[in-house]
């Protein structure tokens, strides 16, 4: 299948599931149901701004809504994946009033959430840096391979601020007590130490992460996609809550509901009858 994409250069979108201009601070491609979003920015290492969040919230939520894309990547264009928040948008947000201030960090909120709650896998290809916004987004994402060589840091008190949006995410992949130093000490990390606190999944030489990243992309196609989505609701449905009868009972309704659907009797019918199911040839349903 042949890939489209669109840049900084100003070619037309990547396929049917982003609409409309190429956007300035991305670039995207699609090829054979995985999307890569690469973070376009590379002079200023992809630091975003109010630009980038906008235009990645847009394109994330239209690649969600394209029943083509069976994975999402995430990448950064350059030396680094993310560096956080851009320094003139930080300049420019000190001279906003309170209210301009709520309405950007509620921009910042809505993408991570978007890309948090995305019904398709994703996967973080991290290199180089991964600082302050950019763990949130490492955080925000199914899978996270890094290269040997990438550094974390969650240097927000640095700058006399908090990693206040991209928390629950970060606290959520590492835990509160690894949150706890990193969030005070605002320490760089290196890729080894990520891996320890569970912030990424494999650490490989930077010349086999996209090795690593296809095998992933190769077992995430092999599974169904209604169900990959329905797993990922079930995590965020019963992640940190007793397991009593509310529970319980919530666990039930979903796996009898999945039974029941038409990717699960396929699934189960493939199965059996040993043949590859339907969405292994790339037809989700």
């Amino acid at each position: 299948m042949a890939a489209h994409e669109t840049s900084n250069s100003g070619s037309k979108a990547a396929g049917p599931g982003v609409a409309g201009p190429a956007a300035a601070t991305l670039a995207v491609r699609i090829d054979d149901g995985v999307a890569v979003v690469t973070l376009a920015r590379p002079e200023v290492h992809n630091a975003f701004d109010e630009v980038l969040i906008a235009e990645l919230t847009a394109t994330l939520k239209a690649l969600d809504a394209d029943a083509a894309v069976r994975v999402v990547v995430l990448a950064g264009q350059g030396r680094s994946f993310c560096a956080g928040a851009d320094l003139g948008w930080m300049q420019r947000m000190a001279g906003y009033s309170h209210a301009e201030n709520l309405a950007d960090a509620g921009a910042l909120a809505a993408m991570l959430a978007t890309l948090d709650r995305m019904g398709k896998p994703t996967i973080a290809r991290v290199h180089g840096a991964a600082y302050g916004g950019g763990v949130g987004l490492v955080a925000c994402c199914d899978i996270a391979v890094a290269a040997e060589e990438a550094t974390f840091a969650l240097s927000e008190v640095k700058l006399g601020l908090i990693p206040a949006t991209i928390g629950p995410y970060v606290v959520a992949a590492i835990g509160a007590r690894q949150a706890r130093r990193y969030f005070l000490t605002a320490e760089r990390f290196t890729a080894a130490e990520a891996l320890r606190i569970g912030l990424v999944h494999d650490v490989v030489p930077a010349a086999a992460v996209d090795r690593r990243v296809a095998a992933l992309i190769a077992a995430l196609r092999a599974a169904g996609p209604r169900a990959q989505a329905e797993a990922k609701a079930l995590v965020r449905a019963v992640s940190s809550r007793p397991v009593d009868d509310a529970v319980i009972a919530d666990t039930v309704a979903r796996i009898a509901a999945v039974r029941a659907s038409a990717e699960g009797r396929e699934g189960v019918a493939a199965f059996l009858e040993r043949r590859p199911a339907a969405w292994s040839s790339g037809n989700g349903e």
